[in-house]
């Protein structure tokens, strides 16, 4: 899998690097192609001259004069041409050595200096010109380029410089790709590693974090993800702890007593009926706080919501704590406007208050403060239970709506799971503030302007 990702980057990369090499190599060729055209124009220019200048000389001589043709075929051999004059009939008038040959040696020399003519060393064929004078022919210039010394040296400078830039760039970009392609694989690879540790159990994995990359943001989406699976695991043992030691207590008072009675150490007498009848409600209790968890994370919850009258509803909701803050001192003070509403479940909105509520009870010293408030906040319905008693450490405040987390205390821990997850199907919000030794406030935030599906 390694060899194979990184091989596949490789090629990608050295791929592209190729095309972006060959169209170099195409506009080298688009470039050469209107050179070549541009000197096929700029030797027709030439011809062209060159033939109205023998076509004047003929006009001003009233015939073909070798003397003075010389001066004009090195006018033509500096123009880059070599060729010759014929006559009417056909006759060679003069052609280009035999002109040369005339020349003086400084003239000789500085025609040799501009057109590179080496005398017997012109290849090609001879192209012939009809010269014209009045619509009636004079003769024929025929007529051939020089060897192009200056285009041949820049078509040979462009290879060179062609291939030398190609050669250069090729090792330059095979050398980048092969570095990119491993470090473009490397945390790729080091996700699926770690993702297989994790799979086989190794949940202490991690990858590094490198970048602020769509890489970088998987990178730290995965270690996200491996530390929820880390605290879920640990809550599954904890559960697994906590599931026997609550159930172990009720199973043994119950197998003791049924014990008892069989061995008629104890009385079979409604008081020790009672008793076993007391441990298996409390079992009961436990499995169904363990069922609607499931439930509530499972989305099985069916939610029957109806329209609720929040004041007379959270007065009814407080009245069933009054004993339980009376034993303690403590005052539950309930506020709600009168004409606000809610649409919701009511059996399951009074599960979550009574178990907000329940917990600020077991919070509050003798003597506290609870308080049971209902407002509206914009296009939201917010009921907030906050209390003046010992309040949350700050290390267990995050952990606070985790399932079988508990900050101290006895339970399973499943009370403000549940009451999460019921807020969450409502489509409600629910969050805590708190301070160790001032006191806690829970906030269950429901929308007003939605409808579930359910409802």
């Amino acid at each position: 899998m390694r060899a194979s990702l990184r091989g596949k980057l490789l090629v990608l990369l050295l791929a592209v690097a190729t095309v972006a090499l060959s169209a170099a190599v195409l506009l080298r060729e688009f470039i050469i192609s209107d050179f070549n055209r541009y000197m096929d124009g700029e030797f027709q220019d030439r011809v062209q001259r060159t033939v109205a200048l023998f076509e004047g000389r003929y006009e001003a001589d009233g015939s073909w004069r070798r003397e003075t043709l010389v001066n004009d075929m090195a006018w033509a051999l500096q123009m880059g041409l070599d060729g010759r004059l014929l006559d009417r009939d056909g006759h060679v008038v003069i052609d280009t050595p035999a002109a040369f040959e005339r020349l003086s040696p400084l003239t000789r020399k500085r025609v040799l200096d501009t057109s590179g003519y080496s005398p017997g060393q012109v290849d090609g064929q001879l192209t012939p010109y009809p010269l014209l004078l009045k619509g009636d022919e004079i003769g024929a210039l025929e007529l051939r380029p020089l060897h192009p010394v200056k285009e041949q040296y820049f078509v040979r400078s462009s290879n060179r410089f062609l291939i030398l830039s190609l050669a250069i760039l090729g090792l330059f970009v095979a050398a980048v790709s092969y570095v990119a392609s491993r470090r473009m694989a490397r945390p790729i690879l080091s996700l699926a590693s770690a993702a297989e540790e994790i799979a086989g159990g190794n949940l202490a994995r991690r990858v590094t974090c490198g970048g602020t990359d769509e890489i970088g943001s998987l990178s730290a989406s995965f270690n996200r993800m491996a530390d929820a699976i880390e605290s879920q695991e640990k809550l599954r043992r904890r559960l697994l702890s906590s599931a026997a030691h609550e159930l172990r207590t009720p199973l043994a008072v119950i197998s003791g007593e049924l014990e008892g009675m069989i061995d008629g150490v104890l009385p079979v007498d409604r008081a020790g009926l009672q008793s076993m009848h007391d441990e298996t409600l409390r079992l009961t209790t436990i499995l169904n706080g363990l069922d609607d968890l499931t439930r509530a994370e499972s989305s099985l919850l069916s939610l029957q919501r109806t329209q609720i009258e929040l004041r007379p509803f959270l007065t009814a909701l407080a009245a069933r704590f009054d004993r339980m803050f009376a034993e303690k001192r403590a005052v539950l003070i309930t506020d709600c406007p009168a004409d606000l509403t809610l649409h919701a479940d009511p059996d399951r909105l009074s599960q979550m208050i009574i178990n907000l509520v329940g917990n600020a009870h077991k919070a509050l010293p003798s003597g506290g403060r609870t308080c049971l408030v209902a407002l509206r906040d914009k296009n939201r319905v917010v009921i907030q239970v906050s209390d003046n008693g010992s309040g949350i450490s700050p290390t267990d405040l995050p952990h606070i709506f985790e399932r079988f987390y508990k900050a101290g205390g006895n339970g399973l821990g499943l009370g403000l799971a549940i009451t999460r997850e019921l807020a969450a199907a409502h489509g409600a919000e629910i969050d805590v503030s708190s301070t160790p030794g001032k006191g806690s406030t829970f906030r269950i935030s429901f929308p007003t302007g939605s409808r579930h599906p359910d409802s």
